[in-house]
């Protein structure tokens, strides 16, 4: 696997795009959402990708973590960490059915729930490595910058840090930070297919460097767009919001 598909599928193991940040705004505001997208990939995702490069590129197997922590503590804390993870992501990917039905029932009013989720599933669980992550990009991402395209002259900066923070009330910084962590978290997963990558010692951290930039970007500028053009109170922000700034409000 070379540079370019590796950006992406390193992007869709941890993103897939701003997807499910909306709480964020709905816990804090659109101020302190900005702020922790801004600086909460310096405090967790570059480390965590850094971390990632230099054992992916000292130990370049398909065992990823599982390998790591079997080099460092043995076999069994290796067998653990290979269940834990599998416990987790499968955990996780039970989010993605109901978030993806969120979205599809904001657009399509018609669109039932049971058919979203199935939707969903049938959707994560289609193969997306290699040229396949860079094909489903494309998609996954296009939806938000016609979104930032079309909301950059109706940007008012006041909206950041004005009356819609000022109604937020309590900030909610449990809701916050889960909701940070959750959108950016995950990039030690790509680890487990280092024996496929070209050159791994190179195009690992030129990857996941990539990846946190395009990933980090991806969040900040569409809640940068939405929350600097529309007027909406925080507690308006659930999942699926952004479907409804794009609708309703920025592309009209």
């Amino acid at each position: 696997m070379t540079l370019f598909p590796l950006i992406f599928l390193i992007f869709f193991e941890v993103a897939g795009g701003p997807y499910g940040a909306e709480p964020v705004v709905q816990a804090g505001g659109p101020l302190l959402a900005l702020i922790g997208f801004f600086v909460f990939p310096f405090v967790w995702a570059v480390p965590e990708s850094l971390v990632t490069a230099e054992l992916s590129s000292a130990m370049p197997g398909n065992g990823g973590y599982v390998v790591w922590v079997d080099r460092a503590f043995g076999p069994f804390a290796g067998s653990l960490m290979g269940t834990w993870k599998y416990v987790c992501s499968a955990i996780g990917a039970a989010a993605f059915p109901a978030l993806c039905s969120d979205y599809l029932t904001r657009v399509a009013p018609a669109v039932s729930r049971p058919a979203a989720a199935a939707a969903a599933g049938s959707r994560r669980s289609s193969p997306t490595r290699g040229w396949t992550a860079v094909a489903l990009g494309l998609p996954a991402l296009s939806p938000f910058l016609l979104m930032v395209g079309a909301a950059l002259p109706k940007v008012r900066p006041r909206r950041w840090g004005g009356t819609a923070t000022a109604t937020a009330g309590d900030k909610d910084w449990k809701l916050l930070l889960n909701t940070l962590f959750w959108n950016l978290n995950g990039w030690d997963s790509v680890s487990t297919m280092a024996g496929e990558v070209d050159r791994p010692g190179r195009t690992f951290p030129a990857a996941l460097v990539s990846a946190v930039c395009i990933g980090s970007l991806g969040y900040v500028l569409p809640l940068m767009a939405a929350t600097g053009a529309i007027d909406a109170p925080p507690e308006a922000w659930g999942d699926g919001y952004f479907a409804d700034a794009a609708c309703a409000h920025v592309t009209v």
